[in-house]
């Protein structure tokens, strides 16, 4: 009897440069898959996370998403830069075919879709980092990806809550 399970692999970007690749199936193992970007399969390393909140319309709007890690110094020392240097994460989902333990690097998968974002969030809890991810296409029917209003961007910004424009 066949099985099938659902994975999800994650790369993350900075400035173009691939820094990271995770898996969340096989524990303790490592997964070899092609992205779309890669010339050759490349391994991937276990770390426990969570995708969700991708939802798809007709209209392009609701293309946020959110990638869930345990709270611990070796995912906050990432995750910030990420948060501030407005990482690209690169999530796959994949129907894996073979879900043997004993598999690990030769396990069948199937690419069923490829959610690229951009980090423009992040929050953690004693338990949890969350970390937000934006389309571009979230300025189609919600709003554009969030920025921080800085003084290089926008020139002088006011001191006081009593401003008045003439």
């Amino acid at each position: 009897m066949t099985q099938f399970a659902f994975g999800h692999v994650l790369r993350i970007k900075a400035k173009n440069t691939v820094e990271f690749r995770y898996q969340n199936f096989f524990i303790n193992k490592q997964l070899s898959h092609k992205g779309a970007t890669d010339e050759t399969p490349q391994s991937y390393f276990f770390v426990p996370f969570g995708f969700s909140g991708v939802t798809v319309n007709r209209t392009g709007d609701g293309l946020e998403s959110t990638l869930v890690f345990p709270n611990n110094e070796l995912t906050r020392s990432w995750a910030v830069e990420a948060i501030q240097g407005s990482h690209v994460m690169e999530v796959d989902l994949l129907i894996i075919e073979d879900s043997d333990p004993d598999s690990g690097l030769t396990a069948t998968h199937t690419t069923v879709h490829t959610y690229t974002g951009q980090v423009t969030g992040g929050q953690w809890d004693n338990v949890s980092l969350n970390l937000e991810l934006s389309s571009v296409l979230d300025a189609v029917g919600t709003d554009v990806p969030r920025r921080s209003l800085t003084q290089r961007i926008v020139g002088n910004l006011p001191i006081s809550n009593s401003v008045r424009l003439q």
